[in-house]
């Protein structure tokens, strides 16, 4: 498999997956890369994305693999060949082989924007850093089962605040992303939950890099 590295901003954060899923495969097909596809009673192209983003959410770390079907084509032809099939916002940044195993794929850095109307309410980053200090911070998750409680601290490996200016606190945060996984959002919900004073009136959200369990950059 080729593994390629990209990012998703501007307007192009409002794709579904499954939507970004159909719109990588017609811009293989319009950029001339035919794709493989795999076997049995109904064949799909072999394309998938590591990590599947909420809809809202921007990156410029996410990872895409795939097999091309035919001659091989220089990684940098691929690059560029695809950038010109897609739209505004998705962007090709790396396309190379042999990447690491997906399995091995741990942690996650995003970056959460509170924007305040009003201004950031005061002492807001003491009381949040006490907040994510808590030995036990549940949360609402949403999955295939249904609703249920997760606790986020043992999946929340570091977190930093900053205030930016007089309406906008960062949160910058290292996050689990598989086997659990911890949604970014879900820090949002912890907010809104505990603190909804501090509940911000719009909130941006961002990946920023990816790990593997020891903390080195994943490709």
């Amino acid at each position: 498999m080729i593994r390629l590295l990209f990012e998703k901003t501007g307007n192009a954060v409002w794709i579904s997956h499954l939507d970004l899923m159909r719109l990588f495969q017609r811009a293989f097909q319009r950029a001339g890369l035919p794709l493989t596809h795999t076997h049995g009673f109904n064949p799909r192209p072999s394309v998938s994305i590591a990590l599947p983003m909420s809809v809202g959410v921007e990156s410029i770390c996410e990872l895409l693999d795939f097999a091309l079907d035919g001659e091989p084509v220089p990684c940098g032809e691929i690059r560029d060949r695809l950038n010109d099939a897609l739209v505004p916002g998705v962007r090709i940044l790396d396309v190379y082989e042999d990447g690491s195993k997906l399995k091995n794929l741990a942690w996650l850095d995003c970056c959460l924007t509170l924007e305040y109307d009003s201004g950031v309410p005061s002492d807001a980053a003491e009381k949040l850093g006490a907040l994510f200090s808590r030995p036990s911070l549940t949360v609402e998750k949403k999955g295939k089962s249904g609703i249920s409680e997760q606790d986020i601290i043992p999946l929340l490996g570091r977190l930093e605040l900053r205030q930016e200016d007089q309406n906008t606190l960062t949160l910058l945060a290292r996050v689990h992303c598989q086997n659990p996984a911890l949604n970014p959002m879900q820090l949002l919900s912890a907010v809104e939950r505990y603190l909804p004073e501090l509940a911000p009136s719009f909130c941006r959200c961002r990946r920023v890099e990816l790990y593997d369990e020891n903390g080195n950059v994943f490709r």
